[in-house]
């Protein structure tokens, strides 16, 4: 695993000092890895929409961006900070295959638990505009690479960037609460509701992050919800928060019924698997720790 002490907040610095910069800085990041991508992904949709010709385009500026989020590029005295703080490091096939069993099993059991959350409580409405002059081919296009783009600058931002730093000074949970709140608040259909959603996504890519020492795990978990967030919007209209919401299908209403049970249980045995994977990756990361020692 990378990382090491002389990597640390400098100690003179206050936490609050490091924890503001952090933020801003993962903010920043995002802001202009996304507005380049949603001004040119806005013009296919109104110019030549028959063809993709966003996904070229901004898969050269991905690539640039994330060469000098890596280090590459002036100025030369922040290239090694720059790489340090993108977390991009190489891990093991022993930690990659636990990294994506444990992180791919908590999304699983975050869908599951967003299924038995919209019995509980009305969660609120996201639509989309319409896409009826959009051909297919070229919609789905768009949305694996805005799926693949937002992946890795939202993970370069908040698990790189931003959490490293937090994480170092005041621990994991504080920095997966911070990045949580903060990764809502990035998002324009964040109501206060949602917010246990967004930390628990930070909480599944930033426990692989710690874990591992490397956002590329979370990077492709990240491309993997996403296509299955943009998919499930696009398809059938509504976010994956709202999976199998229905007008007076709240339980307070209906009694608990049997979907609602076998939710219940399917959850419960998906959570525990879950559980089950991250200690065991917690365990290969420490191997792999005492083994590069």
């Amino acid at each position: 695993m990378a990382g090491s002490s002389d990597t640390l907040p400098a100690a003179h610095e206050g936490t609050a000092a490091i924890i503001i910069r952090a933020v801003l800085v993962g903010i920043l990041i995002v802001f202009v890895g996304t507005i380049p991508r949603n001004i040119v992904f806005i013009a296919n949709l109104r110019y030549f929409v028959t063809v993709p010709w966003a996904v070229p385009l901004i898969a050269v500026y991905l690539w640039f961006l994330w060469r000098y989020l890596r280090g590459d590029g002036p100025p030369d005295a922040t290239s090694a900070e720059r790489r340090i703080s993108l977390r991009a490091n190489n891990i093991s096939g022993r930690l990659w295959a636990w990294a994506l069993l444990s992180g791919g099993l908590g999304i699983v059991a975050l869908v599951l638990g967003l299924g038995i959350v919209n019995r509980l409580v009305v969660l609120p409405q996201q639509g989309i505009p319409d896409l009826a002059v959009m051909p297919k081919a070229t919609m789905a296009v768009l949305l694996l690479m805005s799926s693949l783009f937002a992946g890795v600058v939202e993970e370069a931002a908040f698990r790189g960037y931003m959490q490293r730093p937090i994480e170092r000074r005041s621990g994991l949970p504080v920095a997966i609460l911070i990045t949580g709140t903060m990764f809502a608040l990035a998002h324009l259909d964040f109501t206060p509701i949602l917010w246990p959603y967004y930390v628990a996504v930070a909480a599944i890519y930033g426990m692989v992050t710690f874990l591992t020492d490397s956002i590329l795990p979370a990077i492709v978990l990240h491309t993997g919800g996403n296509i299955y967030s943009n998919l499930e919007l696009w398809l059938h209209g509504q976010a994956e928060w709202q999976a199998g919401a229905a007008p007076g299908a709240l339980i307070w209403q209906t009694g608990i019924d049997e979907p609602f049970r076998n939710s219940s249980i399917a959850f419960l045995v998906v959570a525990t698997m879950m559980v089950w994977a991250y200690a065991r990756l917690a365990a290969a990361a420490n191997a792999s720790r005492r083994t590069n020692l």
